[in-house]
């Protein structure tokens, strides 16, 4: 399914007590399958409680390069407005620093 020069990278983060995810997963978490050679990312999913949720955060990484933060972190500012969404760009700056890592490896 995914061709040899991908990776996958799990950021992590917390959201709030009462959040529902907290209760389910006890975390937040955002997978992503990144392409080595461009940076880009080809598929995306986070743990939550509804799949429109992840549909939604699919739509906002798939394609952008997971070098690119700012962009990225403005756009969950602007887009999305679930509960979880201090967790969502802590977990994503968590997994870039995690590719960084991985990135000057190579």
């Amino acid at each position: 399914m995914f061709h040899q020069n991908t990776v996958y990278i799990i950021g992590e983060s917390k959201t709030s007590s009462n959040n529902p995810i907290m209760h389910k997963y006890n975390g937040f978490f955002i997978a992503f399958v990144i392409d080595k050679g461009t940076n880009q990312i080809l598929d995306a999913e986070c743990s939550s409680t509804i799949n429109l949720t992840s549909q939604f955060v699919r739509s906002i990484f798939i394609g952008k390069s997971i070098l690119d933060v700012e962009p990225v972190l403005s756009e969950i500012e602007n887009r999305y407005f679930g509960s979880s969404q201090k967790a969502l760009m802590v977990a994503y700056k968590n997994a870039h620093l995690k590719y960084n890592q991985i990135h000057i490896r190579k």
